[in-house]
């Protein structure tokens, strides 16, 4: 059966994109998830944090902005707010002055960025637990300067969605981030190739050259992906990307 996408105009972390997204998955996957959400909400009487996780490159950030503007425009459902985890890495000149051991090698941590050490876990459940209590200001990540940007967002809404790499990861320092959440989605794919070419992609737009993105991937975007899709913990949905973009429940 053809599928028919639908074009949006979004601003995704400061730069704008072209977005698709299918109309039968707009009824039959998006909006089921919103409802569901409406009623946890009711039903629970409070403020509640939904976590959408996966690997690096697989559309999380845009996906998360799409369901808050979908909630706007249907009166069926509460509205949401998207918020991201990346706001939470360590800022560029902490990641340049302190070091891992990575691969036999100790390397500062700017050579990683986007590997799980390179986040505020700390910072990241204090704000989480803000958000669920009385709100907060939300740290974001300027893709413009490559940098975080501490206390910029206010956040007052009741359902929250937070997207990230590593919200469902089930390793030492990420459990609690992991618990704190009422619902959670996981984006798995069948293709890990299509994560490579986005996050080179991703890099070559944000100034390198194809050559240095590629060993950027290898080095490690690609290893987290890896990372993200053995040790996730279970989600209450499971949503799978498709070759042409489109995305289904499992």
């Amino acid at each position: 059966m053809e599928k028919n996408f639908l074009t949006y105009k979004m601003e995704i972390n400061g730069l704008e994109e072209d977005v698709k997204f299918n109309t039968d998955t707009i009824e039959k996957v998006f909006m089921p998830f919103l409802r569901e959400l409406t009623d946890l909400h009711l039903t629970v009487d409070r403020k509640i944090v939904v976590y959408i996780a996966g690997a690096p490159g697989i559309g999380k950030t845009i996906l998360a902005q799409f369901l808050e503007k979908l909630s706007h425009e249907r009166k069926e459902v509460d509205n949401i707010r998207a918020l991201s985890m990346d706001g939470f890495h360590y800022p560029n000149d902490y990641l340049e002055s302190n070091t891992i051991e990575h691969d036999g090698k100790i390397i500062p941590l700017s050579e990683i960025k986007g590997a799980p050490e390179t986040f505020d876990v700390d910072k990241l459940i204090e704000k989480i637990r803000e958000v669920r209590q009385e709100g907060t200001d939300w740290n974001v990540y300027d893709r413009k300067i490559h940098d975080v940007l501490s206390d910029i967002l206010p956040v007052e809404e009741d359902i929250i969605l937070i997207d990230g790499n590593y919200l469902l990861l089930d390793e030492p320092n990420w459990t609690t981030v992991r618990v704190l959440c009422d619902y959670s989605v996981f984006i798995d794919v069948d293709d890990e190739n299509l994560l490579r070419e986005r996050l080179i992609n991703r890099k070559v737009v944000g100034g390198l050259s194809r050559e240095e993105a590629e060993k950027f991937f290898e080095f490690s975007d690609g290893k987290n992906i890896k990372r993200v899709r053995k040790n996730a913990a279970k989600s209450d949905e499971v949503w799978k990307i498709l070759a042409d973009g489109d995305i289904e429940k499992q």
